[in-house]
């Protein structure tokens, strides 16, 4: 019998990944699940890059406006909705497209987490209270000299992220990386993943132009209806803690807006770095549908 199949479209932010994974899921007739740690949020929208209105009406989309910035998701949630999702989808269609660019929820589903043991409690409390005294710059630094590994390709600008890997490192004596093994789950349907990228130069422009478009949007509105919920970890992210920075008088709006430049080109280059690793993915530019569609038919 002729297994089910997900067809990943994986990259980093701004290659183009959302109309290639509605192009195919169109050709094919089936549906989408996203897999970004930001957009299934229902408040976030600009700042997240979230498909438009016309899209999620053409193209049903799971794990988008699926939550409120007050819950909490991870890896392990994500996984286990998205084979809840791609069990529904397999009931009526062959073939499913994973779109997004969180290299671990990717991984969640196509093969597990890994477990990572029992922390110490007073290293966690050590790291806690160090990160509320010196704050996220103090975060970087100690991650930067623990566990340069996950500094290189970890979310260094989220500092539950750095605080977790800190006390991972500091319990364990290993990288939070190292317990991203190679030991996978067998699923009961094929993979193919699709990588797509550009050359440096092109992602840039692209990434700054769209920071500009999402300015032009409204994305400093979108982000001052949110101070209130500055504080939780969905708000963590490029974007939003810049423009939060800005309300408080820590920069200019010109100097925010750079920042939110500089600090997707970093998230970009750890999200390639990510990828990169994975010698399965199948890599193309953003123009080839007809080479990925050739690939990706039943």
């Amino acid at each position: 019998m002729k297994k089910k199949k997900a067809i990943v479209i994986l990259g980093a932010t701004a290659v183009g990944k959302t109309a290639m994974a509605i192009e195919l899921a169109s050709g094919l007739g089936t549906k989408i699940i996203s897999a970004d740690s930001r957009q299934c949020f229902a408040e976030l929208n600009i700042g997240v890059a979230k498909p438009s209105s016309q899209e999620l009406k053409r193209i049903h989309h799971y794990f988008i406006n699926s939550h409120r910035v007050t819950q909490h998701v991870n890896a392990a949630v994500f996984e286990g909705l998205a084979l809840q999702f791609a069990r529904e989808i397999f009931t009526a269609n062959d073939q499913l497209i994973m779109v997004g660019g969180t290299g671990l929820y990717i991984k969640s589903f196509c093969c597990g987490l890994d477990e990572i043991p029992v922390l110490t409690p007073a290293i966690r409390q050590g790291v806690q209270k160090g990160y509320q005294e010196f704050g996220l710059t103090w975060l970087q630094q100690e991650i930067e000299k623990n566990d340069p590994e996950f500094y290189r390709t970890g979310e260094i600008l989220n500092p539950h992220r750095i605080m977790r890997a800190l006390e991972v490192k500091l319990s364990t004596g290993r990288s939070i990386r190292s317990f991203h093994s190679n030991q996978k789950l067998n699923r009961d349907f094929d993979i193919i993943k699709v990588g797509i990228e550009l050359d440096k130069d092109e992602l840039h422009r692209k990434i700054n132009a769209r920071v500009d478009q999402m300015m032009s949007d409204g994305l400093m509105n979108e982000a001052k209806q949110l101070v209130p919920f500055k504080h939780l970890n969905a708000l963590n992210t490029v974007g939003y803690t810049e423009l939060f920075d800005h309300f408080d008088n820590k920069y200019s709006l010109d100097e925010a807006v750079e920042l939110i430049k500089k600090n997707t080109r970093q998230y970009a280059k750890r999200q390639i770095t990510w990828f990169k690793k994975d010698e399965s993915i199948i890599w193309f530019g953003p123009d080839d549908f007809q080479r990925i569609k050739k690939i990706t038919e039943p």
